[in-house]
């Protein structure tokens, strides 16, 4: 999997050669498998589109037409990654600081919606869920509830949030309370 990063420094190193080949031949996995079609081309992105930009760097209202292509997704995607079949060679680290961790695995998304500004900074320290920051958490959460089957639970919870949150969280709460609704008259 590639770790995009910067490394800031006043050291004087030799630049890189870019590298030129073309790995990919044929293959088109990422671009099929891409849930938003963020892949515009071949090696061309447009992060505008993309479910990990959007949930993790992006901190504005997410366009409607993306949100049921997110489905599930509250923090990152990595479809185009675990199809890449170069991936297949990929050494898994002994470095912890990137190993998965598995505290949220089996919390349902209404209990995670529920959480505070502070239960959300106390149970994801250390995590870069952080980096999202708790206003997109919850944003990213309402898209996910939106997508949800249909239940009467996941509409209470979402309406608890109607008239508490900011500006953001308030029109994706109020978008994924017209989804669950919708889905109940079907």
């Amino acid at each position: 999997y590639f770790f995009l990063g910067e490394i800031y420094t006043d050291i004087e190193l030799p630049i890189d050669e870019p590298n030129t080949e073309n790995h990919c031949g044929s293959c088109t996995s990422c671009i099929d498998i891409c849930p938003t079609n963020a892949f515009v081309g071949p090696n061309q992105l447009d992060a505008r589109k993309c479910i990990s930009y959007l949930t993790i760097e992006y901190k504005g209202s997410i366009p409607e037409e993306l949100r049921p292509k997110m489905g599930n997704r509250i923090f990152g995607c990595d479809d185009c990654q675990i199809f890449c079949p170069w991936n297949k060679f990929t050494h898994y680290t002994d470095e912890e600081d990137f190993l998965p961790r598995h505290k949220l695995d089996d919390i349902e998304l209404c209990e995670l919606f529920n959480w505070s500004e502070d239960d959300f900074l106390n149970k994801t320290e250390g995590s870069p869920i952080r980096r999202a920051g708790y206003e997109s958490w919850l944003r990213n959460i309402a898209i996910a509830l939106g997508n949800a089957t249909y239940s009467k639970n996941i509409l209470e919870v979402l309406s608890f949030r109607q008239d508490s949150s900011s500006a953001i969280v308030k029109e994706h709460v109020n978008w994924a309370i017209k989804e669950q609704q919708r889905k109940s008259n079907e």
